[in-house]
């Protein structure tokens, strides 16, 4: 099978995946109840649904380019359970995980009240989670996440740049050739600004590149990160270009509201035993411009794995955040 073929998709693999899950369950003796469902299909995972004797399981399926959310899910369950799905069953090697059920996401609640508050029982677990595991670099890079850190960004940026066809030159919401030109005039400013950034103190740890209030769920009143995929070793404050969003898309709110930059504050309160927070909000905003790289270093690595007919839906959002990245710049 080749790399940019969706495995869900093949003959034979969804009865696989059934017969796996139904193993995994009957060994505790735990009987699926009804047809096993699959809600969730996207070019990069699928998700299945099974109702039990035991309450609601959830199945899902990585494409190996992803492949890493598995084991870190799993260290993540066994190191940080509080805050993590409980995994009932793992593949390591075909990607798949069985997890229980982790209750209802937070977009509901935010959706619901109209209002960041919800965010703010969220908040410290996240930044303690990041805290914590700027410590294991080794341990989360040896499980494959993607290494972004500061001092390899320009050379990834650089090689970013090479992939001309992912820029959509001159196309409709792309970016224009005059607009290339500058990011590729752009390498020894964007060294100089991962340096500055990196000059900070704050450390590299483990960044959900997809941190938004449909991946987080509350239980019981428990906490529970989810859907790792879109995860880097790389500069925690990256988390807020998409967190951001989250609450603008949320709330339909510009990104200049109130909620947003208080939510960005709420964040950065978190981090005042490395400075003040008005010394750090400097931090932020070239973090979040620098962030936008590494968002698009995401995407394009997911674009290049799918399947040709699927690039064209997708394909957008490599240029749009390189678009964003630099003109969000002043003049140097």
């Amino acid at each position: 099978m080749s790399a940019n073929t969706l495995s869900w998709q093949q003959p034979g693999w969804l009865e696989q995946a059934q017969s796996w899950i139904c193993a995994e369950l009957q060994r505790e003796q735990i009987q699926v109840l009804g047809e096993i469902e699959q809600p969730h299909i996207r070019p990069w995972s699928t998700v299945l649904r099974i109702a039990t004797s035991d309450g609601l399981f959830f199945f899902k399926a990585t494409a190996a380019y992803f492949g890493h959310e598995t084991a870190l899910t799993v260290f993540l369950a066994d190191q940080h359970s509080q805050l993590s799905p409980q995994v009932f069953a793992s593949d390591l090697e075909r990607h798949w995980l069985l997890m229980r059920d982790s209750g209802t996401a937070l977009r509901t609640s935010i959706r619901a009240a109209r209002s960041i508050e919800p965010w703010r029982g969220v908040l410290p677990l996240y930044v303690n989670l990041q805290k914590s595991l700027s410590n294991q670099q080794p341990e989360l890079l040896a499980m494959g996440v993607p290494d972004r850190r500061l001092e390899r960004l320009p050379a990834l940026f650089h090689e970013l740049l090479q992939d001309e066809p992912a820029m959509l030159l001159d196309q409709p919401e792309s970016l224009t050739r005059a607009e290339f030109e500058r990011l590729q005039a752009f390498g020894p400013r964007f060294e100089r600004m991962c340096a500055r950034l990196a000059g900070f103190g704050i450390p590299a740890s483990l960044h959900h590149d997809d941190f938004h209030d449909g991946n987080i769920f509350i239980q019981d009143g428990r906490v529970i990160f989810t859907d790792w995929g879109e995860s880097a070793v790389t500069h925690p404050f990256f988390t807020l270009v998409v967190m951001l969003r989250s609450v603008e898309n949320s709330l339909d709110v510009w990104p200049d509201a109130p909620e947003v930059q208080s939510l960005r504050d709420w964040y950065l309160e978190l981090w005042s035993d490395y400075a003040p927070i008005g010394e750090l909000r400097p931090v932020v905003a070239l973090a979040e411009r620098i962030g936008c790289v590494n968002r698009a270093l995401t995407w394009q690595m997911v674009i290049s794995q799918l399947p040709e007919e699927l690039k064209p839906e997708y394909a957008s959002a490599v240029p749009a955040y390189l678009r964003e990245f630099i003109n969000s710049l002043e003049p140097e």
